[in-house]
């Protein structure tokens, strides 16, 4: 395990980036956990996209959805899905990897004892909510470009209907594994509270759309679980 400071203003003061080796289902898991303050309200969790078209926990809205989280100082970790980076295993279609998401819960819970959100971005998304629904120890869940068709593989969110945490969803309008009506219906079905932010003119990647999809998310997590934070801005 190594430290090394953490890059990035939106830091907090004495923030460090650590290497973690998480014991998985399949083996190691590679994770990257950007510790936040001691008096953290929260930790999280944020998932990558599909590893076999290049996703891995580096990915730019995996970044940028941590640095989100890092603005009020909740610890963030980050991981790679079996098979994708240094992690053990194979890619399992969606099924191991929900597991790999539950290790990742498992090992910031026991490091933090504290409740927990969580973010994913598309197929990530996918795995993350599938893990998170009904666990009681996830008080809230962002889904990022939720993958409605990619990769000649449909994706089924029935499980919404019956999870009661607080769900945000952000999507591109210009999304092409997630077309509005698609994903807008998805959220309709789902069990309130679930709220859709519509990033106008992004694609799956908020390509040029960072910034927006970053303050969507940072505008839930104050408004929802951390309201002290522009209070307490200098």
């Amino acid at each position: 395990m190594s430290d090394a400071p953490l890059n990035g203003s939106s830091a907090p003061a004495g923030a460090l980036v650590r290497s973690i080796e998480l014991l998985g289902p399949a083996g190691r898991i590679e994770a990257l956990l950007n510790t936040g303050r001691d008096d953290a309200r929260y930790a999280a969790v944020v998932s990558h996209p599909h590893p076999l078209f290049g996703g891995t926990m580096h990915n730019k809205v995996v970044y940028h959805a941590m640095k989100s989280f890092q603005s009020f100082g909740i610890p963030v970790l980050r991981f790679n899905f079996r098979g994708a980076g240094l992690s053990e295993g194979k890619h399992d279609n969606g099924y191991g990897e929900v597991d790999d998401v539950r290790a990742a819960l498992d090992w910031i819970a026991q490091e933090y004892q504290r409740p927990i959100l969580f973010a994913g971005f598309s197929f990530g998304s996918f795995v993350g909510l599938k893990a998170c629904c009904g666990d009681e120890r996830i008080k809230g869940m962002a889904a990022l470009g939720l993958p409605v068709s990619a990769g000649g593989r449909e994706y089924r969110y029935r499980f919404l209907s019956n999870c009661e945490q607080p769900k945000l969803f952000i999507s591109g309008t210009q999304d092409e594994f997630g077309p509005q009506p698609e994903i807008e219906a998805v959220v309709a079905q789902a069990m309130p509270p679930a709220q859709l932010v519509m990033v106008p003119e992004a694609n799956h990647f908020f390509s040029g759309k960072l910034e927006l999809m970053q303050d969507a998310l940072s505008s839930w997590i104050e408004k929802h679980f951390c309201p002290t934070h522009l209070a307490s801005a200098p």
